[in-house]
C-alpha cells in the first residue's frame, strides 16, 4: 500500500508537534521555514536535492 502526502503537510505536521508538544516557538519555527527557503536557492540546493532523494529512497526501500 503506498500512501502519497505532500510534503508541506508532513513539514506542517512535524512543526505543529513541535510547537505544540516539545514547546519550540511559533517565531522558531518560522525562520526555520524561512532558511529552508533560502537555502533552497544557494549552490547548495543540488546537494540538498540529492541528499533527500537518497533519504526517501532508503525509507522507501527502493535504492539498490
Amino acid at each position: 500500500m503506498t500512501v502519497s502526502l505532500p510534503l508541506v503537510f508532513v513539514l506542517g505536521a512535524v512543526a505543529w508537534v513541535a510547537i505544540k508538544f516539545l514547546g519550540v516557538r511559533m517565531w522558531v519555527a518560522v525562520v526555520i521555514a524561512l532558511f529552508g527557503f533560502w537555502l533552497s536557492h544557494t549552490f547548495l540546493a543540488p546537494a540538498i536535492e540529492s541528499g533527500t532523494r537518497s533519504g526517501v529512497g532508503v525509507v522507501n526501500g527502493t535504492n539498490r
